[in-house]
C-alpha cells in the first residue's frame, strides 16, 4: 500500500512545502492540497516549490474541477511541472465543492467531468484534442503523462470512473462503504471492456494516532460534515431509501446548513450533527495498532494508496508515528 499526505495551502506556503518535505522523509509517497483558491492560497504554484524540495514525491489536487480553470491551462500547468521534475504529478479531480460553491456556482456534470478527464489527460500527454471546434495540442509535450483519479460517491459518479478514469478517490475510510463503492468502479470498468485491476484504488480520510478518543473525535468530526455536503447532494437525488448504501446516508438527517468559511477545519461549528460513530467509521483514530487494523482491511478489499487528511492539532506527531509504525507495516 501507498500513503499520502492531504493538506490544506494555508499560508505561509513554506509551511506547507516543509510538511511536505518531512512527509516524504517519513515514508509517503503522495503529497496532495486541498483546490480551491479562495479559501486557501493556489495550490500549483506551492507545487512547484515542493517537487523541488522533493526528490521523487508525486503530487496533486484532492480534488480539482472542470469549473475551476479553463482546461487547457490545467492541462499545460501539469505538463509544465511534469517537464520541469519529471512526470510526477497526478490530477485529482470531482464535480467541485468548495471551490464551485463560495463563488456561486454548482457543481459541474459528470459529464462534464468526464470530457475535462479526457481533454485534460489527452493535452497533457501530448495528443490533439478539440476544443471549441478547434484542434489544440501542446506542441513541446515529449513523453508526457499525467493520471486523472476521480473522486466520488454515487451509482452514476462510480460509473463514470470505472468507464474512464486511471484511479479512484474514496474520501471515507469506512470499508463497508469501501466494498460498495469499489466493487461499483470495478463493475463499471469491466463492463465497459477495462481491466478493473488498472484503476488505482486510493481512500483518502483524517487519521490521528493518539490515546484520547474523545478528543481526536472532536477534532476529527469536520470530516463527516465535508462527506455530509456530497452525501446530501446524493439523497436530493437518489432519495434516503435509494441505491446508495445507508451507511453514508443515515447520518445526514440532522443537518441544517454549511459555512464553507470552516471547512475542512477542526472545530468547525457545521459539523455538531455528525455523531461519534460517524467520526470512528470514516476516520482512523486511536493508537497506531488500530490504524493498522483498519489499513489492512481496506487492503483486502483492493484499496492502494491511504491518503491521510492533516487537519488537527497532533499533525506532526500523527506523520511521525505513520513513518515509524503504520508505513513499514504495510509496505513491508
Amino acid at each position: 500500500m501507498d500513503f499520502g499526505i492531504v493538506l490544506q495551502t494555508d499560508p505561509p506556503a513554506v509551511e506547507v512545502v516543509r510538511m511536505m518535505k518531512a512527509a516524504e522523509d517519513a515514508g509517503f509517497r503522495y503529497g496532495w492540497t486541498f483546490d480551491s483558491c479562495v479559501l486557501w492560497q493556489e495550490p500549483f504554484v506551492i507545487y512547484s516549490r515542493i517537487l523541488e524540495a522533493t526528490s521523487a514525491l508525486v503530487v496533486g489536487p484532492m480534488v480539482t474541477s472542470p469549473g475551476t480553470r479553463d482546461w487547457s491551462v490545467m492541462a499545460s500547468t501539469f505538463a509544465t511541472l511534469n517537464d520541469m521534475f519529471g512526470n510526477r504529478t497526478v490530477c485529482g479531480i470531482g464535480r467541485g465543492d468548495s471551490a464551485h460553491r463560495v463563488v456561486g456556482r454548482p457543481p459541474s456534470t459528470l459529464a462534464t467531468v468526464r470530457e475535462c478527464m479526457r481533454v485534460v489527460k489527452d493535452l497533457a500527454e501530448g495528443r490533439e484534442v478539440t476544443m471549441n471546434d478547434t484542434a489544440v495540442r501542446i506542441p513541446w509535450i515529449r513523453g508526457g503523462r499525467l493520471e486523472m483519479w476521480m473522486a466520488g460517491y454515487g451509482p452514476k459518479a462510480l460509473r463514470t470512473v470505472g468507464e474512464h478514469a486511471d484511479g479512484f478517490i474514496l474520501q471515507c475510510a469506512d470499508p463497508a462503504i469501501a466494498r460498495w463503492t469499489i466493487g461499483a468502479v470495478r463493475d463499471a470498468a469491466r463492463a465497459a471492456g477495462r481491466d478493473p485491476g488498472g484503476i488505482t484504488i486510493c481512500v483518502a480520510a483524517p487519521a490521528y494516532v493518539g490515546e484520547d478518543l474523545a478528543h481526536q473525535r472532536e477534532q476529527l468530526r469536520w470530516f463527516g460534515g465535508m462527506v455530509g455536503n456530497h452525501v446530501a447532494d446524493l439523497v436530493a437525488r437518489y432519495g434516503s431509501s435509494g441505491p446508495v448504501p445507508h451507511e453514508l446516508t443515515d447520518y445526514i438527517r440532522e443537518r441544517e446548513g454549511y459555512d464553507y468559511s470552516h471547512h475542512g477545519r477542526a472545530g468547525n461549528p457545521s459539523t455538531a450533527f455528525v455523531p461519534d460513530e460517524i467520526v470512528d467509521r470514516f476516520c482512523l483514530l486511536g493508537p497506531a495498532a488500530a490504524h493498522i487494523a483498519r489499513l489492512e482491511e481496506l487492503a483486502e478489499l483492493g484499496v492502494d494508496q491511504f491518503a491521510l487528511y492533516l487537519m488537527h492539532d497532533e499533525r506532526e506527531e500523527t506523520m511521525a508515528a505513520y513513518g515509524t509504525q503504520v508505513i513499514p507495516k504495510l509496505t513491508a
